[in-house]
């Protein structure tokens, strides 16, 4: 009996974490012209575009919103050097979602929530598995900054290749 009141227990918890995380992905809002203003904004600021693919439905997607939102380093750099946009993935069956599959070449074999690194003119420059970013169950700060170090305009910059 006690084992059933905690596993009822650990489960009602579990549940009211992900419950508490504030949904960030816009269900209704068309994904590629989320993606084409993220990109018009970055070339106007002088910035790359990371798009944050995943979904409301998807725990560690959440998880990631919240953690840039509170961790004070990681948020200054998303600010400084990226414009962040969540864009909603739901399957693909989903026309929006097939849309997204083919404009960003197919970043849902990686997982989600996935990361993708798109340029001032559009070009994908990396995506990004997010379990490499993970540590416990969590974010580690530590990845996290050194993935987003390395796809800074200033960083890619010096890149003597071309993007496809």
């Amino acid at each position: 009996m006690k084992r059933i009141c905690f596993l009822i227990l650990l489960s009602l918890a579990v549940g009211n974490t992900h419950a508490q995380l504030q949904k960030v992905y816009d269900e209704k809002r068309d994904p590629i012209a989320q993606i084409d203003s993220a990109v018009n904004v970055a070339k106007k600021e002088g910035k790359h575009v990371m798009c944050q693919v995943g979904g409301n439905w998807c725990r560690w997607c959440l998880m990631f919103a919240d953690f840039v939102e509170k961790n004070d380093t990681v948020g200054k750099m998303m600010r400084d050097n990226y414009v962040y946009t969540h864009v909603n993935y739901t399957n693909l069956k989903n026309r929006n979602s097939q849309r997204v599959a083919e404009r960003l070449n197919n970043p849902g074999r990686f997982g989600f929530p996935v990361f993708v690194i798109l340029d001032g003119e559009g070009n994908i420059l990396h995506t990004q598995d997010s379990g490499f970013l993970e540590e416990g169950e969590g974010y580690s700060e530590k990845s996290v900054l050194q993935f987003l170090k390395n796809w800074t305009k200033k960083a890619t910059a010096k890149l003597s290749f071309s993007p496809q």
